[in-house]
C-alpha cells in the first residue's frame, strides 16, 4: 500500500498516512446481499476440527458471553475471563431501555432498510455503510433469540411482542422488558453460556483482569492476567482472542458506566499494535440525574425510553427557582417540541444534551448550580392514567425517587447529560478483526457501527449482533486459513508480557506518593470533561493537551498505592487503569483536535450551523481516523479508511 508519510500540522503536528486504505474487507455487490454472500464464500472449519481449537473471550457482557456461548456451542474449547465476581454483573445489565429490531411488528413503515438509514444518519454518516446494514438484518434475528431463551419482553394484550419508540426514529422498533432490559438480555446470554460450561467446553475464569495480550508471530496468541483475590499472573495460550470488554467514558471519572469499567484491555491491545478509530466520539446522554454534589463517583442514568411520555422543558424566565407545579404552561418552554416538531422529545442523544446544555448556560437550568432540565409526566399520568406509567415506568421513578428524595409521580424529574457510551474502540475490519491477525474486538469495544453517535437501544443491538450471529462465522473464516506454530505459555513472548505485567505492578507500589488515585483520576476526568466533553474548542483543547502530559507525569512520581501485589487490592487495579486513563485521554484529546469538524457526539464550537447544529466537513473528514501507537507521549500515526456512501447519501441532519 503507497503511505505518504510526511508531517502535515492541523492544528497539532500528527504524522498521517493520508492514502493509506485500511482494509475493511467488504466484499463487493449490494449491500442487500453483502453479508450472505460472505457467508457462502467465506472458510468452515470441520466439525472434528474445531475441538482442536482454544478460543479466548476476555469480557462476559452481551458480547462477550454471547460469543462464548455460541463459538462453545459450535464444538471450540473457549476460555472466558471477566473481573466481575459473577459473569451476570456486566455493565450490560445498565442499559434499560430495549434493544432495536426492523421487525415491522406496529405495521408503521419500519424495514431493515429504515433501520439501516436511521443508524447512518443518526451517526452523523461517520460509520461503515456494510456494517450497519448488516446490524439491521442480523436484528430481525436477535429477538426470535432471546424470545426463544425466555428472556420476559413487554408484550400487549393479545400476546405480540409489544414496542416503544426512541431517540432518532419515528417507527416503534425497540423492544424492551419494563426498564430492566439490558438485565435480562444478559440473564438469557448468561444462560447459555452456564450451560456450556457445565458441558464443559467453557472455562470461566471470574475476578480474573487481562493485563497485556500476547503475540507470537505477529499474531495474538494469549493473554497475560492477574489473579484479583490472589494476585497471581498467569498466562493462557489461544488460537485467537475476542475482546468484549466494553468502551472507555470512565476516562471523564463522573459517567454513568460502573465504576470498574475500564479501557485496559483494548488499551493493552492498542499498545501492542492494534490501531484505535475515532476516540473522540463519546455520547453524552441526555437523560441522568444531575450531579449533587463533590462526593460522587458515579452518575445514575435514568433510561431515555422516558423520553416516550415525558416532556422536557425548563421556565421561560432565567433564574426562575419556583416549584415546577406552581410554574404555568404559558412560563414553560418545550424547547425540543418548539426547536424539533417532527421528532419532539425524541431527537437523538447528541441533539437532546447540547439543547439541555445550552438552555442552563441561558441560565434557565433548574435545581442545585442551575444544571438541570424538568423531565414531566403529569400531561401523560392525566392521559393514561397513573397505573399505567407505573407499569412502563415503575422500577425507574423508584429507582430515581430512592435516589433524589422526590416522588416524579408528582414533582417532574430533574436530569442533566453525562458521559455514557463511547463509539470510538478498536479499528475491525468487516470481520470484526483488528490491525492484529487473530485479535477480535466486539460489542462496545470496536468502533463499527454507530459512527459519532449512537441511536439508543442500538447497544444491546450491536453486542448481541456480533456476539450470536457474527463473529461465530468470521472467527471460523480465520481459523480456517491461518497457520499456527505450536507453542505453550512457556514460549518467550509469554514470560517476556509477564516480566513487563510485573514490572509494571511492582513501579506503582514502589511510588509510594502523597497522592490518592482517585484524585489522579478525578482530575483528570474534569480536565477532559471541560475541554473535551459536551463542547470542544481549538483553545480548549490545546490546553488539555498541555496539561495531560504533565498530570500523567506527577502521577507516575507521586500516586500512593497501598497493599501489595500478592493480595486483593483494589486500589492497584484502579491505578493501573487510571494509568492507562492517563495515556489514552491525550489520544483522545489528539482525536478531538485534528477533526476540525462537529458530527454527532463531538462538537467542535468553531464548527456549526446559524442554527447551533453540528456541522459536518464531509471533504476533509469523511473517514475513520485509525490511530497507530508509537510511544508513551509520542505523536500517533494516523491512518485513514476513507467512508464511502452508496445508499445514505450524507446530507445536514435535521429533525425538525
Amino acid at each position: 500500500m503507497a503511505t505518504d508519510t510526511t508531517t502535515r500540522t492541523v492544528t497539532r503536528p500528527v504524522t498521517e498516512f493520508a492514502d493509506t486504505r485500511l482494509d475493511s474487507q467488504i466484499p463487493d455487490g449490494p449491500i442487500e446481499g453483502t453479508w450472505d454472500k460472505h457467508r457462502v464464500q467465506m472458510k468452515l472449519v470441520n466439525p472434528a476440527n474445531k475441538r482442536k481449537y482454544t478460543i479466548i473471550v476476555v469480557g462476559s457482557g452481551l458480547a462477550g458471553a454471547s460469543a462464548a456461548a455460541t463459538m462453545a456451542e459450535l464444538g471450540y474449547n473457549v476460555k472466558c475471563f471477566f473481573y466481575q465476581d459473577s459473569a451476570r454483573r456486566a455493565h450490560s445489565i445498565a442499559a434499560q431501555g430495549g434493544i432495536n429490531a426492523a421487525k415491522n411488528y406496529r405495521n408503521d413503515g419500519d424495514s431493515i432498510y429504515r433501520l439501516f438509514y436511521d443508524t447512518v444518519k443518526g451517526g452523523d454518516f461517520r460509520a461503515r455503510e456494510a456494517n450497519v446494514y448488516r446490524l439491521a438484518q442480523v436484528s430481525l434475528n436477535i429477538i426470535d433469540q432471546c424470545a426463544a431463551q425466555g428472556v420476559p419482553f413487554a408484550r400487549e394484550y393479545g400476546g405480540l411482542l409489544d414496542n416503544r419508540s426512541f431517540g432518532g426514529a419515528q417507527v416503534s422498533r425497540t423492544f424492551y422488558a419494563r426498564g430492566q432490559t439490558g438485565q435480562q438480555l444478559l440473564i438469557g446470554a448468561y444462560q447459555a453460556l452456564s450451560r456450556q460450561v457445565a458441558a464443559g467446553k467453557v472455562q470461566i475464569f471470574p475476578r480474573t483482569e487481562m493485563l497485556d495480550l500476547v503475540l507470537i508471530n505477529d499474531r495474538a496468541r494469549g493473554i497475560v492476567t492477574r489473579d484479583m483475590v490472589t494476585g497471581k499472573i498467569e498466562s493462557h495460550l489461544g488460537d485467537a482472542v475476542v475482546l468484549g470488554t466494553g468502551g472507555y467514558g470512565n476516562v471523564f471519572y463522573l459517567s454513568t458506566n460502573a465504576k470498574g469499567c475500564n479501557a485496559t484491555a483494548i488499551w493493552r491491545a492498542h499498545r501492542k499494535g492494534a490501531f484505535f478509530a475515532n476516540p473522540c466520539y463519546t455520547q453524552i446522554h441526555p437523560t441522568c440525574i444531575p450531579v449533587s454534589g463533590d462526593h460522587q463517583s458515579k452518575l445514575t442514568l435514568m433510561s431515555e425510553s422516558l423520553r416516550n411520555d415525558g416532556r422536557i422543558w425548563v421556565p421561560k424566565k432565567a433564574g426562575d427557582t419556583r416549584d415546577p407545579r406552581n410554574i404555568p404552561e404559558g412560563e414553560r418552554d418545550y424547547y425540543l417540541e418548539e426547536r424539533y416538531p417532527s421528532f419532539g422529545n425524541l431527537v437523538p442523544r447528541d441533539v437532546a444534551s447540547r439543547n439541555a446544555k445550552q438552555v442552563c448556560d441561558d441560565g434557565r437550568g433548574v435545581g442545585s448550580g442551575g444544571l438541570g432540565v424538568y423531565l414531566d409526566f403529569s400531561d401523560a399520568i392525566k392521559r393514561l392514567g397513573e397505573q399505567v406509567i407505573r407499569e412502563r415506568y415503575g422500577n425507574l421513578f423508584h429507582m430515581y425517587q430512592k435516589i433524589t428524595a422526590e416522588n416524579p409521580y408528582e414533582v417532574p424529574m430533574r436530569i442533566y447529560p453525562a458521559v455514557h457510551y463511547t463509539m470510538g474502540g478498536l479499528w475491525v475490519d468487516y470481520n470484526l478483526m483488528s490491525s492484529i491477525p487473530g485479535l477480535f474486538v466486539i460489542g462496545e469495544a470496536n468502533f463499527s457501527d454507530h459512527g459519532a453517535n449512537r441511536l439508543g437501544a442500538s447497544a444491546l443491538m450491536q453486542g448481541l449482533a456480533d456476539g450470536y450471529f457474527v463473529l461465530p462465522y468470521t472467527i471460523g473464516n480465520y481459523l480456517a486459513q491461518a497457520t499456527f506454530d505450536k507453542v505453550s505459555v512457556d514460549h518467550p513472548s509469554f514470560r517476556e508480557t509477564e516480566q513487563e505485567v510485573d514490572q509494571r505492578t511492582k513501579r506503582l507500589l514502589a511510588i509510594n506518593g502523597k497522592r490518592s488515585v482517585d484524585s489522579f483520576h478525578r482530575e483528570l476526568g474534569k480536565l477532559v470533561w471541560d475541554y473535551c466533553g459536551m463542547g470542544r474548542n481549538e483553545q480548549g483543547l490545546q490546553l488539555a493537551l498541555e496539561r495531560i502530559p504533565a498530570l500523567r507525569e506527577e502521577f507516575w512520581q507521586n500516586v500512593r498505592v497501598l497493599g501489595d501485589a500478592a493480595d486483593l487490592n483494589q486500589e492497584l487495579e484502579k491505578a493501573g487503569r487510571v494509568a492507562d486513563f492517563l495515556e489514552f485521554a491525550e489520544l483522545m484529546t489528539t482525536d478531538a483536535l485534528h477533526r476540525a469538524e462537529s458530527c454527532g457526539g463531538h462538537f467542535r464550537e468553531e464548527s456549526q450551523t446559524p442554527e447551533g447544529e453540528a456541522k459536518r466537513d464531509d471533504e476533509h473528514f469523511s473517514y475513520a481516523a485509525a490511530w497507530q501507537f508509537t510511544g508513551v507521549g509520542k505523536k500517533p500515526v494516523l491512518h485513514k479508511e476513507p467512508l464511502e456512501f452508496e445508499y445514505v447519501k450524507p446530507s445536514q441532519r435535521s429533525y425538525k
